[in-house]
């Protein structure tokens, strides 16, 4: 179930980057869809929601490839020394 609950939060932003790209596609065919009322808007919606899409898919690969040593050093946190 844990593994089902994680599919479909990573499908949402997936989702959410497809339809920036159809929405933006739409832009340039001359569509404007329901809730934008110019097409600049349309385009502007549509890129916000790709780059918050493959953001959100890019960051937790980042995660995931970091908690498992996949990355360079340099990406690393870095380890802090406490003060007595």
């Amino acid at each position: 179930m844990t593994r089902f609950i994680a599919l479909i939060i990573i499908l949402l932003p997936i989702a959410a980057a497809v339809i920036g790209v159809k929405l933006m596609r739409d832009t340039f065919f001359d569509i404007v869809h329901a809730p934008f009322s110019h097409l600049w808007s349309q385009f502007i919606g549509g890129l916000l929601l790709f780059i918050l899409g493959i953001a959100f898919v890019g960051g937790w690969i980042f995660y995931r490839d970091r908690k498992r040593n996949y990355v360079a050093d340099r990406f690393h946190p870095s380890k802090r020394k406490k003060l007595k």
